[in-house]
């Protein structure tokens, strides 16, 4: 009988196969050449200089050789005219803005491939969050249009111009309307640009839309004080602070800004002066903030208007105001109690706020704060937040008009309301409707889709521009590379299509700034292109006195109330990767687990571990939820501790259907919940479940129960601190003894401290890293089966209370806590650089070293794959490359591409499948940072190097530096009393220490989960 077996003499016959070229087309795929790389993204591999310099338009310019960054090179493609400003192998910086956020763009050879906090940007340099740290990835993504649409076609800006302004002419002609529909613009220039353009054409008006709004706020200020704006709130100013669901340390109009604030009264600098601020938390769904609060009090939405008239009343110090009862939460009314004695103890130095949008509940908290004297102090009026301006009365009027047939032409700018309005279909009827629909969008989204032209803008790094985030502080938006694809600034279409004497958009950013903004600052046009940031003096902040009667107000919070205290209550939020869904094709942030649940690439119902069995639901079984307007999709449960009985939550931001390769269908879209009531969107509904008997297992990153009893997490109450600063930090009493000689660190000692009462748990640092360091994303399978690539993860610890009850009212509080009344600690997680560590001792072929300046380094061409280094590492921070992630069309992302890949940085090596990986400590930013003092024939000094975590961190929370250097930050803060050293009992001798997690509260919990 014939064999079917098949002969080769070697493997070089066996690799020319066409079985084994088949079998392994994806993971060793045949790199593009260069050029069709380019050709492909519209671009050419030269740039004449003339063409550059006439780009660049100034001397201090920020405009780079886009076309030049061929990176990583597979083919190497000469300069045939190289430009001045880049220098193979040196970063060139440029100041910039990202959301209102000063910011310094990195560039290599004309890649912008990082974004740090701006350093001169004095009060407003408070770190980045994970948007801004990802958001170089968007420039490359190649989801976006190449070129203007026209009628569902590519076409040229010659004609889509044509198109537009003759559509423009006729609706001038026929009287109708005309809207500028954009989210929240607080940009100066932008303004002035809208204001010419309405001049053009006087029937114009500008609509100012969020997804997620602040519009109760804004309107319950202007009804209390005359004032139509969100305050600037100083959470540094106060000692005492009490929220009722506000996210101020994540989602809440500025979470960056507001954790700097508050962590300053809490971090280890604090903390060695005698000083903590107190926090309290009322919420319904377990936040970031929610788990960085001393004592935290689950609250049904249905209860959050009773619980805010009661500490009025208890304020007040009579029951003036009717529906003050928390008949079924005694927890929240002990607590209330509480926290009233101490607002008025803090008066001056209290704050409170609140995550609603309803301008009632608002007006009644503007109340409080009046009555415990925040105006003036932690609350300032008069130097407001300008970074949301939306108006949801003016947006719903609009879908009114377009229904109408009044609407002659729209504009869509940096809004997606086919995709967000509460009311899709409405507004998708209405826009039918309209003759003339304009989208800026950069790509086909859901809004753009139904537009007749997509006028594509630039990315933020490729654009000219302003803010103005608060009263008197302002920041540039310049260039940092040409055009990637044929896109325009929708600020210079809509000049062109006025007929604007200025349409060239840097010279009117430049001349707005030179003639209304440059004088009152004193400054010239070159020092703000260098410093990126300028702030007037601040107007005195005013004691504002509350005056208004209460009385509609509390009844219209009671009937709120008791409207949605049936059935099941629904939370919708923003979650810290996703927020409004804008950023829903970037894998970097898909990718990034949730600080709470620890869940990638979807969304999910959260519900509470009773209420789940009360519903007879368990972890990942698909239910259906359907709200009170009809609306009904499907997800898995997750089991959440925390959450507030009868209720469950669902997170904003998920469902998009036009995003993209990596955000399209992930997750399903809870904006249709929302509803429209008092001239406000509300993000409270109710809902009823049902299970479909299907299930869906979530991707986790962090699925694990306990920590079998191990002294990880160090906890004292501020109290107990102060008696003794070690508290809680039990030292281990057992001598250990040595294998090995003491490492010799005769120059550099490189070590870390971590403070965890900085820490929220935020991400921004893991979105850091994987920038810096080129670590792939995944996908949403491969997480399934724990193999992501973090290199620096944020573990989430929960304990909860049992004992018997104590005698004080706040102990008592405590003791009634159980799995819904949980407490969280955050604890970043990465290589420990361990001066006994255990992988070294176990590989085989030396790929895992020590250095004499106290790393421990990885040889990755040494790295031959055994995994016995991980096997070995007690903190589980290796990762292995199961595959080659980066070059691989099967994962569910898009960075497997030659034109994304243009992100990586090139000082650092791409890992192929087999090689194991970890954190490096940045060993590439030690290496300039030493550099940089020898060319500048200098020592080195404490400072000069910083970590990508460390310098993404908006609290402060990651120390770096030479512990050799006895006045180095690091060397202070790791001989603090707080400072342990995870696992330090088996001798492992880390080299990052961890100080103790302190909570301003008279109990703790005992039982740790």
């Amino acid at each position: 009988m014939e064999s079917n077996k098949k002969y080769w003499k070697g493997l070089e016959e066996f690799n020319k196969t066409s079985e084994f070229v088949e079998s392994n087309k994806n993971e060793f795929a045949e790199p593009l050449p260069i050029e069709d790389v380019l050709n492909e993204a519209g671009l050419s591999t030269v740039t004449p200089r003339r063409d550059f310099l006439k780009a660049l338009g100034f001397g201090l310019g920020a405009v780079t050789l886009a076309a030049c960054q061929p990176a990583p090179v597979h083919k190497a493609v000469p300069y045939l005219i190289k430009p001045e400003e880049v220098i193979p192998g040196i970063p060139n910086y440029y100041v910039s803005s990202f959301n209102g956020q000063p910011v310094l763009v990195k560039t290599r050879e004309g890649r912008p491939i990082k974004i740090e906090p701006n350093p001169g940007a004095g009060v407003f340099n408070q770190g980045t969050d994970a948007q801004a740290q990802a958001s170089v990835l968007d420039l490359y993504d190649v989801s976006k249009l190449k070129a203007p649409v026209l009628k569902n076609e590519e076409t040229t800006w010659e004609k889509l111009d044509a198109f537009v302004a003759a559509e423009l002419a006729k609706a001038n002609a026929s009287g109708k309307k005309i809207r500028i529909v954009s989210s929240s613009v607080n940009s100066p220039s932008t303004k002035a640009v809208v204001a010419d353009f309405t001049a053009a054409y006087p029937a114009t008006k500008h609509v100012q839309y969020d997804a997620v709004s602040y519009t109760g706020i804004i309107k319950a200020n202007e009804n209390s004080f005359g004032k139509a704006v969100i305050p600037k709130y100083n959470f540094d100013k106060a000692d005492l602070i009490v929220s009722f669901g506000a996210d101020f340390l994540g989602t809440w109009i500025s979470g960056e800004e507001h954790t700097a604030q508050y962590v300053s009264n809490r971090n280890n600098k604090s903390l060695a002066k005698g000083k903590m601020s107190r926090h309290f938390q009322f919420e319904t769904g377990m936040s970031m903030t929610g788990t960085n609060a001393d004592t935290r009090i689950p609250l049904k939405l249905s209860e959050q208007g009773p619980a805010l008239l009661a500490l009025y009343n208890a304020l007040a110090e009579k029951a003036v105001l009717a529906g003050a009862a928390l008949p079924n939460n005694a927890t929240a009314d002990k607590a209330l109690k509480l926290v009233a004695k101490e607002l008025l103890q803090q008066k001056g130095k209290a704050l409170v706020v609140c995550g609603s949008n309803d301008v009632s509940t608002q007006i009644l908290v503007n109340a409080i704060n009046s009555i415990i004297g925040s105006y003036g102090t932690t609350i300032d009026l008069d130097n407001p937040s300008k970074r949301y301006a939306g108006n949801d009365a003016e947006f719903a009027e609009l879908l009114n008009e377009m229904s109408r047939g009044e609407v002659a032409a729209v504009f869509f700018l940096g809004t997606n309301p086919a995709y967000d309005a509460l009311n899709a279909k409405a507004f998708t009827d209405g826009l039918s409707k309209v003759p003339l629909k304009v989208s800026f969008s950069d790509r086909r989204d859901e809004t753009a889709e139904l537009c007749d032209a997509i006028a594509i803008n630039l990315n933020y790094l490729e654009s000219w521009g302003d803010a103005n985030s608060y009263e008197g502080n302002y920041s540039i938006v310049q260039p940092t590379i040409n055009p990637v694809f044929n896109a325009r600034q929708a600020e210079q279409s809509l000049l062109i299509w006025s007929k604007a004497p200025v349409t060239d958009y840097y010279q009117y950013v430049r001349g707005n700034w030179e003639k209304n903004i440059l004088p009152v600052l004193g400054k010239s046009w070159n020092e703000l292109l260098q410093s990126g940031t300028f702030t007037a003096a601040a107007k005195p902040a005013g004691a504002y006195t509350f005056n208004l009667s209460l009385d509609a107000v509390a009844t219209s919070i009671a009937n709120s109330s008791k409207a949605l205290a049936k059935d099941i209550e629904l939370h919708v939020y923003e979650s810290t990767g996703m927020r409004d869904g804008r950023y829903a094709n970037n894998a970097f942030l898909q990718e990034l687990p949730d600080p709470v649940s620890k869940v990638t690439w979807d969304n999910y119902v959260a519900i509470a571990p009773k209420f789940a069995e009360k519903l007879e639901l368990k972890e990942f079984d698909v239910v259906e939820v359907k709200g009170s307007n009809g609306y009904t999709i499907t997800l898995p449960v997750l089991v959440q501790p925390g959450q507030a009985q009868g209720t469950v939550s669902i997170a904003l931001g998920y469902g998009r259907t036009k995003a993209g390769k990596a955000g399209d269908n992930v997750g399903k879209n809870a904006f249709p919940f929302l509803s429209f009531s008092n001239g406000t969107l509300q993000y409270a509904t109710t809902v009823t479940i049902s299970k479909t008997g299907a299930t869906y297992e979530l991707a986790q990153t962090q699925t694990h129960h306990s920590f079998e009893g191990r002294n990880i997490i160090r906890e004292a109450t501020f109290t107990e601190f102060v008696k003794n600063p070690s508290a809680g930090n039990a030292k281990h009493g057992h001598k250990s003894y040595d294998l090995w000689d003491k490492w010799e660190t005769p120059g550099n000692n490189w070590v870390m401290a971590i403070d965890l009462n900085a820490c929220t748990g935020c991400g921004s640092c893991v979105v850091a890293c994987n920038v810096e360091n080129n670590i792939p994303v995944v996908g949403r399978d491969e997480v399934r089966r724990r193999r992501e690539m973090h290199w620096l993860r944020i573990d989430r610890y929960y304990s909860f209370q049992e004992g018997d009850k104590s005698v004080s009212e706040e102990k008592e509080i405590a003791h009634m806590n159980n799995l819904d009344h949980v407490t969280v600690v955050h604890q970043p997680m990465l290589c420990q650089h361990c001066d006994h560590a255990p992988c070294e001792t176990v590989c085989p072929v030396l790929a895992t070293t020590h250095s004499s300046d106290g790393l421990n380094h990885m040889a990755y061409n040494r790295c031959v794959g055994t995994r016995y280094c991980a096997n070995n590492c007690p903190y589980k921070v290796r990762r292995f490359n199961w595959f080659n992630y980066w070059n691989d069309s099967r994962f569910d992302n898009y960075l497997n591409n030659e034109f994304t890949q243009l992100v990586l940085n090139p000082d650092v090596t791409t890992r192929s499948r087999g090689v194991m990986e970890k954190c490096s400590m940045c060993i590439q930013r030690i290496q300039d940072g030493k550099l940089t003092a020898k060319m500048q024939k200098r020592p080195l000094k404490d400072g000069d190097i910083k970590m990508a975590c460390q310098q993404a961190c908006s609290a402060g929370a990651i120390i770096f530096g030479d512990s050799n250097d006895p006045e180095s930050e690091v060397s202070k803060a790791l001989r603090s009393e707080r400072v342990y050293y995870v696992l330090e009992e088996i001798n492992t001798q880390p080299g990052i220490g961890y100080m103790t997690k302190i909570r301003n509260t008279d109990s703790l919990p005992t039982v740790q989960a």
